[in-house]
């Protein structure tokens, strides 16, 4: 319980500085997760972006619609499957997310400073490590 409760309480703190980071230059935290996806992992199927960001069917539509208005990101069909739409970034949505991204990473950069690039190493492969067995154990959950 008391790992469960300093996660929690150092999430909340990082969470904090990540909006602090995003919100003055005009972006929700949900445009950020899917532009930055965008940027990272390239044209992606609307659904997929919904789950790897965490967003229901209709506020991913949302979401993308409001990006798309903005010139940000632009929606194809696929041409194997008409039901599947691909959503990218457009140049501007490109160059957007980049300036971002960049002042993102520095405001997360400065918040993690108080761990040695060692330290950090250490605590992703352990919260890694925590995460996959929570998934493991979820899916036995799921079995029975």
């Amino acid at each position: 319980m008391h790992l469960w409760l300093v996660l929690m309480k150092a999430y909340r703190t990082l969470e904090r500085h990540a909006r602090r980071s995003i919100e003055p230059l005009g972006l929700g935290p949900s445009d950020f997760a899917i532009l930055e996806l965008l940027l990272h992992r390239g044209q992606q199927p609307v659904s997929a972006i919904g789950r790897r960001v965490d967003l229901t069917s209709g506020a991913i539509t949302s979401a993308v619609d409001r990006l798309e208005a903005q010139g940000l990101v632009v929606r194809t069909a696929d041409a194997e499957d008409r039901r599947t739409r691909f959503v990218s970034l457009t140049p501007k949505g490109t160059a957007r997310i980049r300036e971002v991204f960049g002042i993102h990473k520095r405001a997360i950069e400065a918040a993690t400073r108080g761990l040695a690039t060692a330290e950090r190493e250490t605590l992703i492969n352990l919260i890694k490590k925590l995460g996959r067995a929570a998934e493991e154990q979820l899916a036995r959950d799921d079995e029975e």
